[in-house]
C-alpha cells in the first residue's frame, strides 16, 4: 500500500474534514493516508522547527510517495522538502505570508485566542509562534522535486494573487522541477472541501509518478 503524509493546517488537526474525506477516496484504492498531529509541542506553545521535525521524523518512518500539506501544513511541506523528503508535494492552499500577514493584524498581548477547529473551541496560543512564521522564507525557492499547487480563486486567507506571484516567480527562476503544476479552482474557498476528489486526482498523479 501506499502511502500520503498530510501534513495540516493552523488551527486543525488529523481529524479535519478534508483528511477525513480523502482517507476515505484514497484508502480503498491501496494509497493510505498518513496525517500526524501538528500541534506541537501544544497548540499553546506552537513552534514551526517542531512542526518540521514532526514531519520529517514521519516520512522516515511511511517512506511516503507523496508530501501533501493544507494551508499552513503546505509550509511545514516546502521545509521538509528543502531538508530531503525525496517525493513530489502536493500543496493545498500553500499559506504563504503566514506569519506577515497575521502580525500586521494581532491584538495587543503575549496570550492570543483562536478557535481551534480540531478541538471545537477558542484556545490559547503565544504571539511568539506568528512572529517566528514572519522569519520564514521556505517559498524562497521552489522545491527540488515536483510540485503541484492547488488554490481557489476565492480563497479568503490565503492571497490569490501572492500564490499565483510565487508561482510565477519560481517558473521564472528556471528551477521548478519538471512535472510541476498551478491548478486553480475558480470557485474554490481556502477549505476546498468541494473540491477534494480533484485534490484526490492530484494526488494520485503525484503518487503514480
Amino acid at each position: 500500500m501506499k502511502r500520503v503524509l498530510y501534513l495540516h493546517g493552523f488551527a486543525s488537526s488529523p481529524r479535519g474534514r478534508k483528511v477525513t474525506l480523502l482517507s476515505e477516496i484514497l484508502e480503498p484504492e491501496g494509497i493510505r493516508v498518513v496525517a500526524p498531529d501538528l500541534n506541537v509541542p501544544s497548540f499553546r506553545r506552537l513552534d514551526f522547527k517542531a512542526m518540521a521535525r514532526i514531519a520529517l521524523w514521519e516520512a522516515r518512518i511511511h517512506r511516503p510517495a507523496v508530501l501533501v500539506g493544507s494551508s499552513l501544513g503546505a509550509l511545514v511541506a516546502l521545509e521538509g522538502s528543502r531538508r530531503g523528503v525525496p517525493v513530489p508535494l502536493v500543496l493545498i492552499a500553500p499559506a504563504l505570508g503566514f506569519g506577515a500577514r497575521w502580525t500586521e493584524k494581532l491584538p495587543p498581548g503575549e496570550a492570543l485566542t483562536f478557535f481551534h477547529h480540531g478541538e471545537e473551541k477558542d484556545l490559547p496560543i503565544h504571539r511568539a509562534f506568528f512572529e517566528q512564521m514572519a522569519h520564514l522564507d521556505v517559498d524562497r525557492e521552489p522545491p527540488p522535486r515536483p510540485v503541484t499547487i492547488v488554490i481557489g480563486r476565492k480563497d479568503e486567507s490565503v492571497p490569490y494573487e501572492l500564490v499565483r506571484g510565487t508561482w510565477e516567480r519560481w517558473e521564472a527562476s528556471g528551477k521548478l522541477a519538471a512535472g510541476s503544476r498551478f491548478v486553480e479552482i475558480p470557485e474554490g474557498d481556502h477549505g476546498l472541501v468541494d473540491s477534494v476528489a480533484l485534490i484526490a486526482d492530484e494526488i494520485r498523479a503525484s503518487a503514480a509518478g
